[in-house]
């Protein structure tokens, strides 16, 4: 019960310190549409780090890595278990470039911006022309060096559950032709709802996964290692 009261104070300061500072930094993003892209990314990055100070400093959590990140240009396969994720993979990764629902392009403001920070927009109905220009900018990205990022469960998903992953993964592993780096994380206990609660959240980066393969073996290494958290 003491914990409970606990959590639910920190969480009502977490919100308007966390979103008060966003909502300042989001005007810099607007002003920042009018400069190059390195302004962008820097308040960005600035908004995600923001976002762990606040978890450490007001809300007690903490974030670990398991395992050794990828250096150079390869395709993060990352679990969903809440919004933390989301916004943490700037700070977890550098510059990442993430394929993003072409829906959210047409927001006016955070389309223009998510297409000069980089995102990459994914059309499941704009047919060949659509698939034409996803790959033209996912091999833009690997270009300048960045990795490239999807959520293949397409939506949140609760700790210890694990769907099969959508089909989009399948067609970006073998369009893009890079290592897969499965990367499985533990946030819904701590981050999920309204009430954050203390503690660790852990990624743990699973062994890569080579192109080329089967479809049906690389969904297999790919979903095994991403659930290695579903305790």
């Amino acid at each position: 019960m003491f914990r409970s009261l606990i959590s639910a104070l920190r969480s009502m300061v977490f919100y308007p310190v966390f979103y008060g500072v966003s909502a300042m930094l989001v005007v810099a993003a607007v002003l920042a549409l009018t400069f190059r892209q390195e302004a962008l990314r820097g308040i960005v990055r600035r908004w995600t780090d923001w976002h762990r100070w606040c978890l450490r400093v007001i809300v007690g959590i903490t974030v670990e890595v398991e395992g050794e990140l990828a250096t150079g240009p390869v395709l993060y396969v990352i679990k969903h278990e809440s919004f933390f994720e989301a916004i943490d993979t700037p700070t977890l990764l550098r510059w990442p470039a993430v394929f993003t629902k072409r829906e959210l392009f047409d927001i006016p403001g955070w389309g223009r911006a998510a297409k000069i920070y980089g995102l990459i927009p994914v059309s499941r109905d704009g047919g060949a022309s659509a698939l034409r220009k996803m790959l033209s900018a996912a091999k833009g990205m690997v270009a300048e060096g960045r990795p490239l990022v999807i959520f293949p469960e397409g939506t949140r998903v609760p700790h210890g559950e694990s769907p099969p992953m959508r089909a989009g993964f399948a067609g970006i592993y073998k369009l893009v032709k890079l290592p897969v780096v499965p990367v499985a994380v533990n946030s819904g206990p701590l981050y999920h709802g309204w009430i954050k609660r203390s503690g660790v959240i852990t990624y743990k980066v699973g062994e890569m996964v080579p192109p080329g393969l089967p479809r049906e073996e690389a969904e297999q290494r790919v979903h095994a290692a991403m659930n290695a958290l579903n305790l």
